[in-house]
């Protein structure tokens, strides 16, 4: 017997023992484990096509296969050409009917691009594979396949309101952001709830309620060259590497510690001249050690919970920018980035009925992991029109956007059982209240 079968056994005694389940629901976690193979074959299909964010006929490619499982449960599909924005574009795929208003969202591309040496589905033993983004997020993807293919079987599918979209670019985002993220917030209008189906913190016990909102900074000083043995005169200074050093010391002293506030350097370049890439976040300097450094650079990410805390924190840099040494200036400037998710009440709420629907179906209880472990997501750029969300319930693994990307693919029916009892009961009841 596979350990897929004898996880797949224990699930279905664990559901008799929960005997919380009704009739519609016990059919719909049956119809998955049914079906479980054919969920592993579409995820195979769909790992094996490289769709690095560049690669944009890979994008399509697994944009073609996504379309056509969901025009076959009734969805009406659109490409959203990326031209615009300078990637391949999204699929979005509506189901309009009455009812609460349902956003399903995913993305198509993965970190590996078509020249990494990580390209192909592999299968390691009976629960185990590993793939490039086979749980960043083509592994969520399928979960939301089988999950409505499930609602369809249910005679329940063709009563919902549900809108899904798989970005194009999730990876290394478009730009300008505005237009690479406008199909998804349009979406979001007018949605009563939204479900991302990434796999946060690849832990089935956790799901996400609230996300860091991140945003790119770079500093550049300029200070007076002059011979070393000169540094420090009242006419010549500190040069642009000490104040750069002054800066970075600064925002350390009076940011470091705030609860969900990070802030990381991650690169810096200091000398006579500077040669700095921002979009490819590479350089080179020459300087020598005896001349004052004319020019410094630095540049790093920015992370905050709230639009407010990102607000205090970028006032609290420039100011610290503004003050500079003797015969040195600099300026910081920030990049749009991706916004924060703050927990709110509802989605606080959605998660409770998520958690009530995995301990019905025997599969255990499911928490909020912090924030400070869930990294920037699409599903944050619906946050302020949708007030009741949670993300993180995608297929599990370990060591996504790294060439040992492994998924447990014991959780794939597992977590597509969840999904699909959750939105039933939306279906059925609404919203949570």
């Amino acid at each position: 017997m596979s350990a897929v079968t004898r996880v797949a056994l224990l699930i279905g005694f664990s559901i008799m023992q929960a005997g919380t389940l009704s009739p519609d629901e016990r059919a719909l976690a049956a119809h998955v484990d049914t079906h479980n193979a054919e969920s592993l074959a579409l995820l195979e299909r769909v790992v094996n096509i490289n769709s690095g964010t560049q690669n944009f006929d890979g994008v399509r490619e697994v944009g073609r296969v996504f379309a056509a499982e969901l025009e076959r449960l009734g969805f009406h599909t659109q490409w959203v050409d990326g031209a615009a924005f300078k990637r391949a574009g999204h699929l979005v795929a509506d189901h309009r009917r009455t009812g609460p208003r349902i956003l399903l969202i995913g993305h198509l591309d993965t970190v590996f691009e078509k020249d990494s040496p990580f390209q192909k589905f592999e299968r390691v033993d009976d629960h185990t594979a590993r793939g490039p983004g086979i749980i960043d997020m083509k592994g969520g993807d399928v979960v939301m396949i089988g999950a409505l293919k499930a609602l369809q079987l249910a005679g329940v599918l063709e009563r919902m309101n549900v809108i899904v979209v798989m970005t194009g670019d999730e990876e290394d985002s478009g730009e300008p952001l505005s237009a690479a993220r406008e199909a998804l917030v349009t979406a979001a209008r007018g949605a009563d709830i939204a479900i991302g189906f990434e796999d946060g913190p690849a832990d089935p016990r956790l799901a996400v309620t609230a996300r860091r909102g991140t945003m790119g900074w770079q500093v550049r000083v300029h200070g007076t060259p002059a011979h070393s043995s000169q540094i420090f005169r009242e006419d010549i200074g500190y040069g642009a590497v000490y104040e750069l050093a002054r800066i970075l010391n600064a925002f350390r002293e009076r940011l470091a510690g705030e609860a969900h506030l990070t802030f990381n350097p991650g690169v810096v370049l200091g000398g006579t001249t500077v040669d700095f890439d921002p979009v490819q976040l590479r350089g080179s300097a020459f300087g020598k050690t005896n001349v004052v450094a004319e020019h410094a650079v630095a540049s790093g990410d920015l992370r905050a919970l709230s639009r407010e805390q990102f607000d205090r924190a970028r006032q609290t840099m420039a100011e610290i920018v503004a003050a500079s040494l003797s015969h040195t200036s600099a300026t910081i400037t920030f990049d749009a980035g991706y916004p924060p998710m703050a927990p709110t009440e509802g989605n606080a709420r959605l998660l409770a009925m998520y958690d009530q629907a995995s301990r019905d179906l025997g599969l255990g209880t499911v928490t909020a992991v912090t924030p400070d472990r869930a990294g920037a997501a699409d599903v944050s750029f619906v946050a302020g029109d949708v007030k009741t969300i949670i993300d993180g319930v995608g297929l599990m693994g370990h060591d996504d956007h790294t060439t040992q990307e492994t998924a447990d693919l014991s959780t794939l029916p597992s977590q597509t059982k969840r999904m699909a009892v959750l939105l039933y009961r939306i279906a059925k009841s609404g919203p949570p209240k």
